[in-house]
């Protein structure tokens, strides 16, 4: 097993080198983002929009460029990278850092939102904001929230039309705790692994299936091995755009603000994105034939998750986070 000193040395010899490469492109700074969605993918879009706003408006100076489909590494890993600043900027799911910063534990509450439109109010608000502030001290510096949808469970074994019929069933969910005591409370058993390792899983019957959004269920092909997907709708997780903090400290105030500002203006354009191509995603799936399961009751959902409340939500900021979220109308 690489030590943790070793490993630093590496990501650190492999900021130099991006110092280098990034110096090779004349007098312009070329910032490069991580995307584990595929090229066309609405996140992905966004951040090619808002590197279009800073290009246009830095005169050319700074440009962004996108690595979509994972070719940076699965997200887990391209955070540590972007905490070094070997990856200057990273859209990534929250999940993956709710054991990092307990703050973004908060939005990935299952039912925590009551709508989509009761999630964009309170992220695009002051309470975005202080979860954005939060990364700071972790070598990150938020910059903007995208919409992640209505995450369901599918499966390839039977339709989901109650709690009960999770009863033992093997999900994959994201690598956080959060995730997995959810499905643990619903009576199911959580199967942490990365993104890409779910379509041979599911194939091979290492796990019955996963939970995502109509996105993702259909662009990663996940649809083709799961034909049957229950809209419980159990979680509206946002997903953050960060910048690393080693990146962002080598940039004047000024040109801070106009990829602060870049950021911001990419989020409206990502949910137009995201809208259509939820409907497309949708239509597709339907199309394959794929059996969709929408007629559930989902008070025995929520009121399964009071164990992963007591247990996530402890400190009083986190507590106060959720009563803050409730209360906006």
């Amino acid at each position: 097993m690489v030590g943790l000193k070793t490993l630093k040395k590496a990501l650190i010899s492999g900021a130099a080198l991006a110092v280098l490469s990034i110096s090779a492109h004349a007098a312009d700074l070329v910032l490069r983002s991580s995307d584990t969605h595929p090229d066309g993918y609405p996140t992905v879009e966004a951040v090619k929009y808002m590197g279009k706003l800073v290009e246009e408006r830095t005169d050319g100076r700074i440009g962004i460029e996108v690595f979509h489909s994972a070719q940076l590494g699965e997200e887990k890993d391209t955070i540590e990278q972007t905490r070094f600043g070997v990856i200057d900027m990273n859209r990534v799911s929250l999940g993956p850092f709710n054991n990092l910063i307990e703050e973004t534990r908060v939005p990935s509450l299952p039912y925590i939102f009551r709508s989509v439109e009761h999630m964009h109010k309170v992220m695009d608000g002051e309470i975005g904001q202080d979860i954005l502030d939060a990364f700071e001290e972790h070598g990150l510096i938020g910059l903007a929230f995208y919409d992640g949808g209505a995450r369901s469970f599918y499966n390839s074994k039977k339709p989901i039309t109650s709690k009960e019929d999770l009863a033992g069933m093997k999900f994959r969910v994201m690598q956080s705790d959060l995730f997995v005591d959810m499905v643990d409370a619903l009576g199911a058993n959580a199967t942490p692994m990365p993104y890409g390792e779910v379509y041979s899983s599911i194939q091979t019957g290492v796990i019955d299936g996963a939970e995502n959004n109509w996105p993702s269920f259909e662009s990663s092909g996940h649809y083709e091995v799961a034909g049957y997907y229950t809209l419980d709708e159990h979680l509206i997780v946002p997903e953050v755009l960060v910048i690393s903090k080693t990146s962002w400290d080598k940039l004047s105030p000024e040109d801070q603000e106009i990829l602060r500002q870049a950021a911001k203006e990419s989020v409206p354009y990502m949910r137009k994105l995201w809208a259509e191509r939820e409907a497309a995603s949708e239509a597709k799936v339907r199309e394959a034939g794929v059996e969709i399961i929408s007629d559930i009751d989902k008070t025995p959902f929520i009121e399964a998750m009071e164990p992963v409340y007591e247990k996530h939500v402890t400190s009083e900021k986190l507590k106060d986070l959720v009563e803050r979220i409730r209360a906006v109308e």
